[in-house]
Formats: structure tokens, C-alpha cells, sequence
């Protein structure tokens, strides 16, 4: 996505209920039926639906800011992936327990034009409505994870749910001014931009919300662990049941291609780009080691694999399947 695109419109636009942006230009229509993936975990359901994705016109210095130029076309040539763009999925997480239906970020909204903020649609195409969902696990204030929580009139779009954020990410938020001196991203008038987004948010759902400490169970199926770098307070999400288990990254890691191989080489977005990939190295490894499956929300459709030791990195392996279900 070309940033001085994004920030004029969400400029022109004004920050409204949910996010400042309404459109872009999209060059792909919405779906008329969107994908879902059911799988059983334990005595749990889990189910993938997806919010679309987002647009971004450049590789570099999105990803792998600071890398020579040839050694990142090549391993993306390797790869037989484009050099020229990045497509970034957004694959949404649902577990069902009994009357709990549990949902773990809330994709874009209307913030980001037509190719994303699909995920009340994708519920409904997966027999879910925004009002059976009773717990929403925000696990950072990027607009990406949190914009769907509100309409554009400001209401909530998941008015039956408690929410539930890291007490580190929603203070660094709601302060009153956010240290971005360790991030790689460019554009600091768009991150102001995104900030009073997320405050707006936040402050909206503050009724409903809870805030949480490293390590919090919830629903004797979920704990939650803080894994800063991307942002302060960035969680990621343990569901478990029956002696099986599976690991909700978030924004751990964007890149299958690059950042497993190269968990050091980072993502702009990351607030502090050096924490972020010792904490991606720290993860990955131990996620290696226990064999551990992984739902990733920003890995190519449906997000779910495994990572392994390689040289000097990891590599994903993707779970495959015979059949779309």
C-alpha cells in the first residue's frame, strides 16, 4: 500500500467512529462467497476466516529494512514471489467452547477499501453473526487488529463481547505521546494518525474491556503471553485441549519467505525493530523445539503450519489439506 496514499485519504476522511479511512482504490472486488477452514483441537472448534488483505506496492523497506536490495530479490526470486509487492493475508481465529465463541483480533474495518474488512461477512458465510461472539482478544492496537470492533456510526460491532487487551499495550496507547525512536516505519504523521484511531477505540470499549498481565487464563482453553517488540504490549495466544495445543502469533512474524530464514531482518511496522526479531528468534525456537502447530494471521491462507530449524533460521511448513473445509 502506497503510505502517502493511506495518510491523504484517512487525512481527508477525518478520524471517524471506527477508523479515519473509508476507501481506496481497490483492484479487487470483494468475494461473493469467502473462504473458512473448520478444524477440532482437543473438545474445542476452531474455525479460519478471512478478512481479506492488504496491498503493499513496495517489498523494501517494508520488509527488511537496511538489507542489501540483491539478497532480499534473490530469496523472494528463490521463492518464486514477486519483488515488485507484498500481499499481506489476514486470517481470523475463532474458537468454540460450549457457548463461548472466542475471537482473536478483529481485522481492519472500513480503514483500508474493499480488498479488506470482510471478517462480519466471512463470519456469516461460516454460520457465525457478530452477536454470538462473547470474548474478543485484541492482541495489539494496530489498525489492522483492531478496526473491526467498531462501526462507522461508532457502535460496536460486537456488542455481546468482553474484550480483553495486555495492560502494556493499552497504556502505551493511551499515553500521551508513543516512542516510535526504535521503529524502522517512515511515515510518522500516519503513525499519529493510527494512534488517535486506537485511542478512539480503546476509549470507546473501555465499559468492556480488560486489561491483562502476562500469563492470563481465560475460558480454561486460553493463556496469553506477552511477546513485545512489534508493539510493547503485543500478545500472542496458547489455545489448548485434550493434550493438543496451538499457537496464535499475531504479528510475530509477516513473511514466510523472508522472516523465518531471516528472523533479524524485521518488519517496518515493528515498534522496536531489534526487540522485535530477538523475540521472534526467542518464539520461533522454542516453538521449533516442542513441534508446536502455529496459526499465523498475516501467513498466506490458512495460516496454520509449522516451524523448523534451517541453517542459520527456521522455514515454515505449511499444513496442506485435500479439500476446503
Amino acid at each position: 500500500m502506497n503510505r502517502r496514499s493511506l495518510i491523504r485519504n484517512m487525512i481527508l476522511a477525518g478520524v471517524g467512529a471506527s477508523l479515519p479511512l473509508k476507501s481506496l482504490l481497490a483492484s479487487v472486488a470483494t468475494p461473493v462467497a469467502r473462504p473458512f477452514h473448520k478444524f477440532q483441537l482437543g473438545e474445542l472448534e476452531l474455525i479460519t476466516v478471512t478478512d481479506g488483505f492488504i496491498h503493499m506496492d513496495k517489498v523494501q523497506p517494508n520488509f527488511a529494512p537496511g538489507v542489501a536490495a540483491k539478497q532480499v530479490n534473490e530469496l523472494l526470486q528463490k521463492s518464486f514471489r514477486p519483488t515488485d509487492h507484498v500481499d499481506l493475508g489476514m486470517n481470523m481465529l475463532l474458537v468454540k467452547k460450549q457457548d463461548q465463541i472466542i475471537l482473536i483480533d478483529t481485522g481492519t474495518g472500513n480503514a483500508f477499501g474493499k480488498n479488506s474488512g470482510w471478517l462480519l461477512n466471512s463470519l456469516a458465510d461460516a454460520g457465525i453473526q457478530a452477536t454470538d461472539i462473547s470474548t474478543i482478544i485484541i492482541s495489539h492496537g494496530h489498525p489492522d487488529h483492531i478496526g473491526g470492533v467498531l462501526k462507522e456510526d461508532g457502535s460496536l460491532n460486537f456488542p455481546n463481547a468482553e474484550y480483553y487487551i495486555s495492560r502494556i499495550e493499552h497504556d502505551f496507547w493511551m499515553a500521551d505521546q508513543q516512542d516510535f525512536s526504535k521503529s524502522a516505519f517512515e511515515d510518522k504523521a500516519l503513525l499519529k494518525v493510527f494512534t488517535k484511531a486506537t485511542q478512539q477505540v480503546l476509549t470507546t470499549i473501555k465499559p468492556k474491556l480488560h486489561l491483562f498481565e502476562d500469563g492470563l487464563v481465560l475460558h480454561d482453553c486460553i493463556k496469553l503471553e506477552i511477546a513485545p517488540g512489534h508493539t510493547p504490549g503485543h500478545a500472542i495466544t496458547h489455545i489448548y485441549s485434550g493434550g493438543n495445543s496451538i499457537v496464535h502469533v499475531a504479528d510475530l512474524i509477516h513473511s514466510d519467505v523472508l522472516l523465518f530464514p531471516h528472523p533479524e531482518w524485521g518488519f517496518n511496522g515493528d515498534t522496536d525493530l531489534q526487540l522485535a526479531a530477538a523475540t521472534r528468534k526467542k518464539v520461533l525456537a522454542r516453538l521449533t523445539t516442542s513441534a508446536t502447530p502455529i496459526f499465523a494471521y498475516h501467513l498466506p491462507w490458512p495460516g496454520i503450519g509449522h516451524a523448523r530449524k534451517k541453517d542459520n533460521g527456521f522455514e515454515w511448513v505449511a499444513e496442506t489439506y485435500a479439500f476446503p473445509a
